[in-house]
């Protein structure tokens, strides 16, 4: 090997520097929420294209008189403390539910999950509508953007758009979709007419 001749300046070698790592794909969080038994697991289980988290238990004697069965008297679980899914819309981009649990001696944990959150679903079910008013008044007094599911289980439905919105006193701009949150095709349609509602409120935003 030739030995450089003295004064000969050797030009160090270039650092190695590792290849730069891809960017995390941008999350975007939007919490579902709603009454007692009105479909929000089963919407997040629709959804999501991985196995949702779960925190369901079952009804115990200690629930009688405090929770409100209502209209789903069969209904043996309920949520805790939350419901989890996700679904990758494209490399850049990861939408992640979180669904509530919808009796009230649970709703101190929703102050909790809605920090973050881009925008809300309501679940609402005809047959007991008054359940899903403080999901409403939830996401309107915290200024969060949401849109309405009328979950018609069996297609059931007892009452007409006009009504519902009445019901639920909501502006003429928030999407509301009926359908079986049973139904993948449904929640997706769902989810899109969340976002273009989010997008539309972002066209009319004043800027800076």
């Amino acid at each position: 090997m030739a030995t450089p001749n003295p004064g000969t300046v050797v030009a160090p070698h270039a650092p190695v520097t590792p290849a730069e790592a891809p960017a995390a794909p941008a999350a975007v969080k939007i919490l579902i929420a709603g009454g007692f038994g009105v479909g929000k697991t089963t919407l997040v289980g629709s959804v999501s294209e991985v196995t949702p988290l779960r925190t369901e238990e079952y009804l115990t004697k200690a629930g009688i008189g405090v929770d409100d069965l209502a209209g789903v008297d069969q209904k043996d679980t309920t949520t805790v403390a939350l419901d989890f899914g996700r679904i990758t819309v494209n490399p850049d981009l990861v939408v992640y539910l979180f669904g509530t649990p919808g009796q009230e001696r649970f709703w101190f944990m929703w102050n909790d999950l809605v920090n973050g959150a881009l925008g809300g679903i309501v679940i609402a079910d005809t047959r007991r509508l008054d359940t899903s008013f403080a999901s409403v008044d939830f996401f309107e007094s915290r200024g969060i953007p949401f849109a309405v599911a009328i979950n018609c289980f069996h297609g059931h439905n007892t009452r007409t758009p006009d009504e519902i919105r009445a019901a639920l006193d909501l502006d003429p701009q928030v999407p509301m979709l009926l359908g079986d949150v049973r139904e993948r095709a449904f929640g997706r349609d769902l989810l899109l007419a969340l976002v273009d509602h989010l997008m539309d409120l972002a066209a009319v935003a004043p800027a800076g």
